[in-house]
């Protein structure tokens, strides 16, 4: 009987248990972990901690599996994706059954916690892409059973733990883009079943240890863009199952052994580029028979390239930058072995010492090559007739070398051609008109041959062409209406020919055009009016033509001019002042012509170091340092008086005409007032105008006069006042929902607002079309240079450097401050503050000087009290908060909208600005966004996400002013730009936090960019 109570008993308490272990969810200290986890979380995009709560079992909560033998206890964590922000919790040390930790592609931050090192059962730990700081904890050596230590894409600091050798089970250790210092532990060559490791992008210093050439496992080593020094370990090339061996952008030095190619099989890749390799390349490469890229790119090799038949998986190759080749006439018979590559995509050996003839094999290569370079080789020979068999390829690079003959018409079948580039070369003959056939072209590079006869119409049809360069030929006739009716054109070089005829009045066509050289031909008549519709254009160069006449009042639209020469001309009249307000312009010659009259003595004409006058025999006044006759001469006297003359009959007709005028305007005006029906919230004394004057305006809405299309209508340009002032229209498409409220909005707005870097607004209308529909209209000033949108991105495939970078980063610093200058006046300084909530490129207008105006209020919102920040006028509420990549990431969360949310768009308004990536390129996904993107790599690594062209034109301004200053100053000089890019990156960085409480306000950042600002034209002097 006491047995049985006993039994009893026994079974009620585990029942009691049971029951409670299911009304507190299983295991206690794994929930307590968990709900530990989320109580450090401060960032929860999707919300998907919000599930993690009592009304289920903490075993189904979003990215939690429990195991099968221990159907209680988490075995995995996995929160992918799910845009948390915070640190982890020391917590996590206690969930003791734990086999995979999976937190990729978050905004976790702050260090990883050492309790890591608890989880005796761990396996796999994955935090690539995340803010990760601090040090890897030693402790995670603790976790014997790991095969997976994955830790990429974070700001990880200090040295590489060497107890991480103790991990016998290891077999993938990712730690590539971090800021990791010191050297790679020897105690490495323990991971006895380590297979990839992956190092690239540290700090990372020292030599690569020979013990690892004890891991016969090991598959990848990649430890490239570091700071290694010395020679690879020859126990590196006895691993023979190595497949993946990139060293690249080290300090690297020696030789490659000689047997690489028998030792390493298995090798797919070997890339060592960028180092200080010396000898000559293996023999034995082509035995490596899995290799499909091979990239020794500058280095100092030498010797003849080696056979490489064997390599028919080979799809890159790249030699360039060595000092290959011996010269002689067998140098490229290498290059006979290439033809059994089939898969062959990528060949450039350019820039060796190759000698002999282009080898006509290479018209046997795989016709998916895409990229043929092989300039810079002094190889001689012709252009081999079957290189249009290679159908596919998009660069071909054969300059400066020796070829001869013509260029063959056959080039026109490589219909996917983007790049020719022929210059430097001895070709003679006539332009083929098949160049016509390379619809895709976009840099042509001929200059510097013995090309003859006229430059062919057909380039017409190549309608994505951005860089024409044909100077130093022979060329004679007139330049082709065609080729100055090619919009996409940025770069036109024709100079030191011997065409003749005059500037064709197309070349206003061209909107996208920078430079404009057309130096030293015979070139006559006057400069086409139509030149001031360029108005992108920094550097023009006419020098040594027979060009005549005066200079043309509409070159005063072209203020981000930096360069003129119109030197050794026949241009006459008097010196324009317009050049004093090109605030850009840092060389003005205008020597050797026929100018008369007062030099200027402001802006430019100021600076004899930078103007030249000399040759102009009737020009006097200027300051001292040109050294010109006093304007109170004699001859100049009489001269003036002359003038004098002339210009009080001309005002006394002027006033005569204007009299004329004020009459008829005032005659039209009463005759129209009756017809004229407005709306306007803004000013009374604005400008009111009808649906009838605005659809002459715009020649009845043509589709020739759009200028833009946004989200709740289009704008139009137009022309009001008997065509004396361009305005720009925007009219609403009353169909789309909001499109009302978006007009009164930004009437509102408007009507209390006014700035220097805000748009101005003339008038607005409210009327009703010939259909009897209701018609409303915003009228603005007329910004010439269009939107930073366009100005930013105008073409998306530019590659070719630019010149002048500092004055290109001025000029997009000199935007930003506009763009915040006006934010901070809306913020802080306007009647109310008022929250943009549409802040983005395609809403920031350029004038003529490039000075950068904030437009479109349709979204604008009022804050109803100075000192809040949050609370909102919600008469103007029209639901939508910005545009996707720039709306802060609070309003997808149903926040109200604030001035921090304006922060927000603009620090990735900046970011934009100065990678030149949009915040929605395809790029960023899977969590990574353009914050992330700059924000890893800003410090240790600014080149890798600053827009190409700026530093670019860094490099090219310091290579060309250290011959002048010496390399210590353009050192110096190149540093200083660095950190300016760094620090004005960083403001993007701070403004575009996840956290509105993280971000500045716009008047910190203003003194931010004014210090950035000063320091930039301080020692740009």
């Amino acid at each position: 009987m006491d047995l049985l109570f006993s039994w009893s008993l026994f079974l009620t308490l585990l029942l009691s248990a049971s029951v409670a272990d299911s009304v507190h969810g299983g295991n206690e200290t794994d929930r307590l972990a968990l709900l530990s986890f989320k109580a450090q979380i401060t960032g929860d995009h999707f919300g998907i901690l919000n599930l993690w709560n009592e009304s289920i079992h903490f075993c189904q909560w979003v990215g939690v599996t429990c195991g099968r033998r221990h159907p209680t206890r988490v075995i995995v964590l996995n929160l992918d994706g799910r845009e948390l922000v915070g640190p982890v919790s020391p917590h996590i040390g206690n969930l003791s059954f734990l086999k995979e930790l999976s937190l990729v592609n978050n905004s976790f931050s702050h260090e990883i916690p050492p309790q890591l090192g608890r989880l005796k059962r761990l396996r796999e730990i994955w935090m690539d892409n995340n803010s990760f700081t601090g040090e890897i904890p030693t402790n995670i050596s603790g976790c014997s059973n790991l095969i997976m230590l994955i830790l990429p894409q974070n700001r990880l600091s200090g040295k590489i733990p060497v107890e991480l050798g103790s991990l016998s089970k290891l077999e993938t250790l990712s730690i590539y883009d971090n800021h990791l210092v010191g050297g790679i532990p020897s105690t490495f060559g323990n991971l006895s079943s380590l297979i990839i490791f992956n190092a690239v992008g540290n700090r990372i210093g020292g030599s690569i240890p020979y013990a690892l050439g004890k891991l016969k496992k090991l598959e990848v080593l990649e430890v490239g863009a570091n700071r290694l020094v010395g020679t690879i370990p020859s126990s590196i090339f006895n691993i023979s199952s190595l497949t993946d061996f990139r060293a690249v952008s080290n300090q690297l030095q020696g030789m490659l052994p000689s047997e690489l190619g028998n030792t390493l099989p298995n090798l797919q890749i070997i890339e060592v580029g960028m180092n200080l390799f010396t000898g000559s390349l293996p023999i034995s490469l082509s035995n490596a028979t899995k290799l499909y890229y091979i990239g020794f790119i500058l280095n100092n090799f030498t010797g003849k390239v080696p056979y490489l038949e064997k390599l028919n998986n080979l799809e890159r190759l790249h030699l360039g930058k060595n000092h290959l080749g011996s010269g002689e006439a067998d140098d490229l018979s290498f290059l006979n072995s290439l033809t059994n590559a089939t898969h062959l995509t990528y060949l450039a050996v350019s820039s060796n010492n190759f000698g002999g003839l282009l080898p006509n094999t290479i018209s046997n290569f795989s016709t998916d090559l895409r990229i043929l370079d092989i300039s810079g080789t002094n190889i001689v020979g012709s252009i081999p007739t079957g290189i249009g068999n290679l159908v596919n390829l998009q660069l071909l690079g054969l300059a400066d070398n020796h070829l001869t003959g013509q260029i063959p018409s056959y080039i026109g079948k490589l219909q996917n051609l983007e790049i020719l580039n022929l210059f430097g070369n001895k070709f003679y003959g006539n332009i083929p008109l098949s160049i016509g056939n390379l619809t895709r072209l976009t840099t042509l590079l001929l200059y510097e041959n013995n090309l003859h006869g006229s430059i062919p119409s057909s380039l017409g049809k190549c309608q994505k062409l951005v860089h024409l360069r044909l100077q130093q030929n022979n060329l004679i006739g007139t330049i082709p209406r065609e080729v100055m009716s090619l919009s996409s054109i940025l770069r036109l070089q024709i100079s030191r020919n011997n065409l003749t005829g005059s500037l064709p009045m197309e070349i206003g066509i061209l909107k996208n055009l920078e430079e404009l050289y057309v130096s030293e031909n015979m070139l006559s008549s006057k400069i086409p009016n139509s030149l001031g519709s360029c108005v992108k254009l920094r550097v023009l160069n006419m020098e040594g033509n027979k060009f005549s006449g005066t200079l043309p009042q509409s070159l005063s639209n072209l203020r981000g001019m930096e360069e003129i020469d119109i030197s050794h001309n026949n241009f006459s009249g008097q010196i324009p002042d317009y050049f004093e307000n090109f605030h850009f312009l840092h060389k003005l010659n205008l020597s050797f012509n026929d100018f008369e009259g007062v030099v200027p003595q402001r802006g430019i004409y100021g600076n004899a170091t930078v103007i030249s006058v000399k040759g102009n025999n009737k020009l006097c006044g200027g300051i001292a340092e040109l050294e010109l006759q006093s304007c109170n001469s004699k001859g100049y006297r009489k001269k003036r008086s002359s003038l004098t003359m002339n210009l009080i009959i001309s005002i006394s007709c002027g006033f005569l005409g204007l009299s004329l005028m004020l009459c008829f305007f005032y005659r039209t005006s009463f005759r129209r007032r009756t017809n004229v029906s407005s709306f306007n919230l803004l000013r009374n004394s604005f400008l009111k105008l009808s649906y009838q004057s605005l659809l002459k305006a715009t020649d009845g809405f043509s589709p020739a006069n759009l200028i833009g299309v946004g989200g709740f209508g289009s704008v139009y340009r137009g022309i009001l006042d008997h065509g004396r002032k361009v305005v720009a229209i925007k009219v609403l498409n009353l169909h789309f929902a909001g499109a009302s409220k978006s007009f009164i909005a930004e009437c509102k707005a408007l009507k209390n607002i006014k700035h220097r870097n805000l748009v101005k607004v003339l008038t607005a209308c409210s009327s009703i079309d010939y259909q009897g529909n209701d018609f409303k209209a915003l009228v603005y000033e007329f910004m010439v240079n269009g939107s930073l949108e366009e100005w930013l991105h105008w073409n998306e495939n530019e590659h070719e450097v630019r010149n002048e970078s500092k004055s290109l980063i001025l000029q997009r610093l000199n935007i930003a401050i506009d763009v915040a200058s006006a934010l901070d006046y809306l913020h802080h300084y306007s009647t109310e503050p008022i929250v943009h909530c549409d802040l983005k490129p395609n809403n920031v207008l350029l004038d003529e000087e490039m000075v950068g105006h904030v437009a479109d209020f349709g979204l604008a919102r009022f804050l109803r009290d100075a000192t809040s920040t949050s609370s909102v006028d919600q008469s103007s509420s029209i639901g939508i908060r910005g545009s996707v990549g720039y709306a802060a990431p609070e309003y997808g969360m149903g926040n109200e909208v604030s001035t921090s949310g304006d922060v927000y768009s603009y620090g990735i308004l900046v970011l934009e600005m100065f990678t030149a990536k949009r915040p929605t390129y395809s790029m960023f996904i899977d969590g990574m966004t353009l914050h992330n993107f700059a924000k890893t790599a800003l410090a240790e690594q600014v080149e890798r996400i600053v827009d190409p062209t700026l530093l670019q034109q860094t490099e090219q301004g310091e290579a060309s002013s250290s011959i002048n200053s010496g390399q210590s100053q353009s050192f110096i000089r190149s540093h200083m730009i660095r950190e300016i890019l760094i620090s004005i990156l960083n403001v993007g960085i701070v403004c575009s936090e996840e956290l509105p409480r993280d971000r500045p306000v716009m008047n910190e950042v203003l003194t931010r960019l004014h210090v950035c600002k000063k320091t930039l034209v301080r020692d740009g002097r």
